[in-house]
């Protein structure tokens, strides 16, 4: 068993905004690649040659040639033979690309990293000449020595990028959710629930944070994602579990802490009411699939 290692943005950089040849990575550091690790900062995969499948929080992706994947911040992933795969990483913060309220709203709403059904992903075709253009104009501005005007053309560049991506997403095998108030009302406890879902577990807290009822935030994500806000409290402190039962060495009784039970049996017991196995028992069927 190992930790999730964490990976922050690299410091010394002239911006928050860089895009790696992942193919070095995978010949000097292949170890870490193939270990579950998450970065606190959004990611998008262009494989562009090879097959594979990438697991993002459990979730196995299939990778063909041609393949943007988009990582959204904090998950859990790791890849699977990446000495078989040619593969750029363009990587940007919050802080890079956010410099307006318009802008912080555009990247927390849309579909490439705020999916609530899948873990997005596009084939890139002879049709999608102008997102590789793009991609290539970030390349070629980022080998230019830094200057005033290279962080403004960085982020339109990627604005018009994840909005090529955007219209191409949802021509291929997306389903759509109508954005209106009970959208907006679900990504609000969506982002606060990441934020305070080990320390807030009840419904009525988010609620109020959101200055609505708890019947009108549960008539929200039950339309848009057909689960009472419960279950989606319940999920996300399940998802932390497991990411933590089966990518770190920590004991149930220091897992149960993190995730705010003061008594290891009421972890034990509630990951049991929601999986059917305990937590020890999911830790070992888990070690053995790997």
């Amino acid at each position: 068993m190992t930790t999730i290692q964490k990976y922050d943005f690299k410091e010394g950089l002239p911006q928050e905004f860089e895009i790696l040849d992942m193919g070095k990575l995978f010949d000097n550091r292949s170890e870490e690649m193939v270990s579950p690790h998450r970065l606190d900062f959004y990611q998008i995969l262009w494989f562009k040659q090879g097959t594979s499948t990438h697991l993002v929080d459990f979730n196995t992706v299939d990778i063909q040639p041609n393949t943007l994947l988009f990582v959204n911040k904090n998950s859990v992933q790791s890849f699977h033979n990446p000495s078989d795969l040619l593969c750029s990483s363009l990587l940007f913060t919050d802080s890079f690309f956010c410099k307006t309220d318009a802008d912080t709203r555009y990247l927390k709403s849309n579909i490439l990293f705020n999916d609530l059904l899948s873990i997005p992903k596009i084939q890139l075709t002879s049709s999608n000449s102008a997102i590789a253009s793009l991609f290539s104009e970030m390349e070629l501005e980022l080998s230019k020595p830094k200057d005033n005007y290279q962080s403004d053309l960085l982020r339109n560049y990627l604005k018009n990028f994840l909005l090529l991506c955007e219209r191409e997403r949802r021509n291929q095998d997306f389903t759509p959710v109508k954005q209106d108030e009970d959208l907006d009302y679900v990504m609000q406890f969506r982002d606060m629930l990441n934020d305070q879902f080990k320390t807030e577990k009840l419904v009525s807290h988010y609620a109020d944070l959101i200055s609505i009822t708890v019947k009108r935030l549960n008539k929200a994500t039950s339309k848009v994602q057909g689960k009472t806000p419960k279950k989606l409290i319940d999920s996300r402190i399940m998802l932390e579990a497991k990411r933590l039962l089966a990518h770190t060495s920590d004991n149930v009784k220091q897992i149960g802490f993190e995730l705010g039970f003061d008594e290891p049996t009421n972890f034990v017991k509630y990951f049991k009411k929601h999986l059917s196995s305990t937590p020890i028992e999911f830790r070992e069927q888990f070690t053995r699939r790997d």
